[in-house]
């Protein structure tokens, strides 16, 4: 097995105390004291993340746009310069290769983000549906690191650290999926309104040898801020993303399931130009048998990922849990999962196996969790 690879701020971990778990080919941190703690301090004030195992894969040249139309599930070459996408890269048999965002950095320019267990991946096909578009593809993941401060006070704590009044206003008005290079502590970022929590929040994007700097600091100031700041780890991300109805490559997507498989066949929006995966997509639309859904526990015990789901006792399987655990926010047991799509409405009452025994749980909407507006 080849050594897991390390994000340039290591060793801030370290002295933080963190617990480290492998993620992909990542040594990432888990948590540093209470993942329950971390995740509080992300819903009440904010919380400070290294993302630095994410990809970065630079798309430039004349027909960049046109380009990831082709490659991508979703139409990229309107967006507007600034602004942001959430989209999928599929295979030939419209299996989902990885989900994943783009930010239009200029006319001729994007910067696409692949989950860090695909970058390889990402990187290998985008380079090879090249061929043929007047573009250049490049790899930068190995030179990048990423931060990202999420939570309530999440832009009063970035905006205080930036110099320039102008800049300052800036974040301040940018919406949500939106990215601009700003100058945050003295150091080049682009710095983008996006995230993985559900909260408000800045994700940035800055050079390994600038991340130990821009960490430093940010925890510096969290004193000056209501509520503080606080790192933390891969733990409450996932408990923060599960809350807020987000899928997770690995558990709700995969290279076996399309984007119908999971509710998210809306990214093609209205696109009718060729794309990878286009003709299978079009047939596999009337197959999906099941559907993804959220689960609430009526009782304590959560269900955790492949747990099964019946409708009554020494039934038949009738769904399956993908991702589940205690929600800290909501005080209850909350999970995502595949039911068959003739039990999948809202309010329908099923039975899931626990170790060997049988609790009750309801289909209900998601998000679970939604910020306050």
């Amino acid at each position: 097995m080849s050594e897991l690879k390390t994000s340039p701020l290591h060793a801030r971990h370290e002295a933080l105390g963190a617990s480290f778990t492998p993620f992909g080919p990542w040594n990432m941190p888990l948590k540093y004291q209470n993942e329950l703690e971390e995740h509080r301090a992300v819903r009440n004030a904010s919380g400070l993340f290294d993302l630095s195992h994410m990809g970065e894969v630079r798309v430039c040249g004349p027909q960049a746009g046109e380009f990831l139309d082709y490659a991508l599930l979703s139409t990229m070459s309107p967006l507007a310069v600034g602004k942001a996408k959430y989209s999928m890269l599929l295979d030939e048999d419209a299996g989902i290769l990885d989900d994943l965002i783009s930010y239009r950095l200029g006319e001729q320019e994007f910067l696409v983000v692949p989950n860090a267990g695909n970058t390889t991946t990402v990187v290998e096909e985008l380079q090879k549906r090249a061929k043929g578009f007047d573009v250049e593809v490049s790899d930068e993941s190995g030179d990048t690191a990423l931060v990202a401060v999420q939570g309530p006070t999440s832009e009063d704590i970035v905006a205080s650290l930036i110099e320039d009044a102008d800049d300052k206003q800036f974040l301040r008005d940018m919406k949500y999926y939106s990215a601009a290079p700003l100058e945050v502590a003295g150091i080049r970022a682009l710095v983008a309104r996006t995230g993985y929590t559900g909260e408000d929040g800045f994700e940035l994007y800055v050079t390994n040898a600038d991340a130990e700097k821009l960490w430093d600091t940010l925890l510096e100031c969290a004193d000056k801020h209501e509520g503080g700041l606080i790192p933390c780890g891969l733990a409450s991300r996932d408990s923060l993303r599960l809350e807020a109805g987000m899928p997770l490559y690995g558990n709700e997507l995969s290279v076996e399931r399309c984007p119908h498989d999971v509710g998210l066949g809306v990214l093609r929006g209205k696109k009718e130009c060729d794309f990878v995966g286009r003709e299978a997509l079009d047939r596999r639309k009337e197959d999906a048998k099941r559907k993804l859904v959220g689960i609430k526990g009526l009782g304590r015990r959560a269900a955790r990922k492949d747990a099964q789901l019946f409708l009554e006792e020494g039934g038949e399987a009738i769904g399956i849990v993908t991702s589940g655990l205690p929600s800290p926010t909501l005080g209850y047991p909350v999970a995502l999962a595949f039911v068959d799509k003739e039990h999948a409405e809202t309010g329908t009452k099923l039975k899931v196996d626990i170790r060997g025994r049988m609790y009750d749980v309801e289909i209900v909407d998601t998000p679970f969790y939604s910020k306050k507006r």
